[in-house]
């Protein structure tokens, strides 16, 4: 599948993808710092995800393979692979299946792991919402109320909105809502065994418990060399909470 990007910058390729209900905006200002520093970013749309098509397969072997048909189409040499959360496993996977490709890796609150499911009260609030009969995104904001307390996590999937017919005063959602809920098992898997010798970089957000002592032995064990850094006073949104401290520890691991 083709997918839908952005570019910023020239110079080495960095290639970024979102988490689960992100889309490529969400990293707009992160990547054009990164350009100033002297890269080529892409911050890419996964597939069933912003402007990327929508499929019905999903899982972390077919966005892998979207992946690496993004880095042939573009003839990118030993670009650096930027990944948070959802986008952060589907890095390791392309590890596992694509060995060898990429310059540098960067984990961002994600281990290989598998995650038992957690997103289910979101899950609900998205499918509760009928957009046939929502006109407006106060409306929306409304409804979600009634799942969701967090403002945050309120404002970040109400991004999704689009209007889909402007004229009938229709809206949708950028992201596939039905095959996400679907065949949402298959975002908690582990990534199966593999031995990296490409220089990998794991950040996690001091208050985030989505990577433990465990999974930083498992991260050594499947990279040869790995580094480890933990944003004080961050939760799992870690770039969107501490900015400037993720791209100081990014800028930092890439000048190494």
């Amino acid at each position: 599948m083709k997918l839908a990007y952005r570019t910023y910058g020239t110079g080495k390729p960095m290639i970024i993808l979102h988490g689960l209900f992100g889309q490529s905006d969400n990293w707009n200002t992160l990547a054009k710092q990164f350009a100033e520093k002297g890269y080529q970013v892409f911050t890419v749309d996964q597939r069933n995800h912003g402007l990327s098509d929508h499929s019905t397969e999903w899982d972390y072997e077919v966005m892998a393979k979207d992946l690496k048909e993004f880095i042939d189409e573009h003839k990118l040499k030993q670009a650096i692979l930027l990944g948070h959360s959802m986008g952060g496993k589907t890095v390791l996977f392309f590890e596992w299946m694509f060995p060898g490709i990429t310059g540098k890796i960067i984990i961002a609150d994600i281990a290989a792991r598998a995650y038992p499911p957690h997103h289910n009260e979101v899950l609900a609030a998205l499918n509760s919402l009928d957009l046939d009969f929502v006109n407006t995104r106060k409306d929306a904001e409304v409804k979600l109320s009634e799942f969701i307390q967090d403002f945050g996590t309120k404002q970040f999937l109400l991004k999704n909105i689009y209007w889909k017919d402007a004229s009938a005063n229709k809206m949708d959602w950028r992201f596939n809502l039905h095959v996400i809920t679907d065949n949402y098992d298959n975002i908690g898997v582990m990534v199966p065994e593999f031995r990296s010798n490409v220089p990998c970089f794991v950040i996690k957000g001091e208050r985030s418990d989505y990577i433990t002592k465990a999974d930083e032995d498992d991260f050594r064990k499947r990279f040869n060399n790995v580094t480890f850094c933990t944003i004080p006073d961050a939760g799992h949104w870690v770039h969107a909470e501490k900015p400037k401290e993720f791209f100081d520890a990014v800028t930092g691991f890439l000048a190494m």
